[in-house]
């Protein structure tokens, strides 16, 4: 038995927070099942729905992060960007199932938005103001914006050739479909990479709390959970836009995408708040490029297969305005390997301005 795992670690093996993540997380799924399968109005399920969803994400979180130590940073980092947009990926294949494109597509442009802007930019400004500017890795720092620029431009070279009527107009369809297998391809020869140089600052004689063995049994029993409460919150999704008067567009783009990336939500502004400013900002910055390097590819790949509704890469002209200005700034701030906590105020006060402007649809 490994010291991290020893049996003076099991009497305080759970926090106080842990136990709540995990009775939220009973609790909330339980409420959600029950107002999906009893009539309970328009709101409650799709309230009782996103925040199952949110606590369900952060309990996964929890659980890979009581992994950190045994598969480093870089591992870790890479494993939970992509088990935290598990519950984004059953929300939007359940979407599609039901017809929502617009809601996908904003999801996964809100996806990128929510972390480049408001998450990075909570993390700095959490970060800034409790340990001054912090570094992020001078080099770390501009292999990602380069892919991020690369990715992101990718996914809205279809949306162009679309817009101004090119010759490509007419195959939007094979466009998407060739462009999501090279992201994918490129996903499957950068990982290595990633992985081998993520970044982390491990803290002095802190051991991991959970046996390996609970980590992986909570995190499967989350992550299963976790695809129910999905169809639930999409069945919940349109009578509770039409209660609420919210507008597809919006709801994809802030309240599906905010509901499905609580772990980085939470996770990283900790991190950073711990000042682990490198891990921090590897599990927050892996997020939007997993969106873009796999998910959405995913997603446009497996519409055609199983015959959902299509969705191709093709955005709404203001969505594809929102992107490019986020990347943009997020490249521009980080490129340097440092980051202040005006510039995550900055970050954030973007991200309210672009989300503002889709409140209307």
């Amino acid at each position: 038995m490994s010291e991290t795992e020893s049996p003076q670690l099991y009497g305080r093996m759970f926090t106080r927070s842990d136990l709540v993540i995990i009775g939220l997380s009973v609790a909330l799924t339980v409420a959600a099942g029950v107002t999906h399968a009893v009539p309970a109005g328009p709101v409650l399920p799709f309230l009782f729905s996103a925040g199952a969803v949110a606590v369900l994400a952060s309990l996964v979180g929890r659980s890979v992060e009581q992994m950190g130590d045994r598969f480093g940073a870089g591992a870790t980092g890479a494993l939970q960007s992509a088990l935290g947009n598990l519950p984004e990926l059953f929300i939007a294949l359940f979407a599609l199932k039901a017809g929502l494109v617009t809601v996908v597509q904003s999801a996964l442009i809100g996806s990128i938005l929510g972390n480049l802007l408001l998450v990075l930019g909570l993390a700095f400004i959490v970060g800034g103001i409790k340990h001054g500017p912090q570094h992020l890795g001078s080099k770390r720092a501009r292999e990602i914006a380069v892919l991020m620029v690369l990715a992101v431009g990718a996914m809205v070279v279809p949306s162009l050739a679309a817009h101004i009527h090119t010759p490509a107009e007419n195959h939007v369809g094979a466009l998407s479909l060739f462009v999501s297998v090279l992201l994918l391809v490129l996903y499957a020869v950068t990982l290595p990479g990633m992985i081998k140089r993520g970044g982390g600052e491990p803290r002095e004689g802190e051991a991991a709390r959970w046996p390996l063995w609970l980590a992986v049994v909570l995190l499967a029993v989350a992550s299963v959970a976790a695809a129910f409460v999905s169809d639930w919150f999409v069945a919940a999704l349109q009578p509770a836009m039409n209660s609420l008067h919210i507008s597809e567009a919006f709801a994809g783009l802030v309240v599906v995408a905010i509901a499905g990336n609580a772990i980085e939500n939470v996770v990283g502004v900790q991190l950073a708040a711990q000042n682990r400013s490198e891990y921090a900002f590897s599990v927050i910055i892996q997020s939007p490029l997993q969106i873009a390097l796999v998910l959405a590819p995913v997603l446009v790949i497996v519409s055609y297969v199983f015959g959902f509704a299509t969705l191709t890469l093709v955005f709404p002209p203001m969505l594809i305005a929102a992107v490019a200005i986020a990347v943009l700034m997020a490249v521009f701030i980080t490129f340097d390997g440092e980051s202040t906590w005006t510039e995550g105020a900055a970050m954030v006060v973007l991200y309210g301005v672009i989300a503002a402007a889709f409140w209307w649809g």
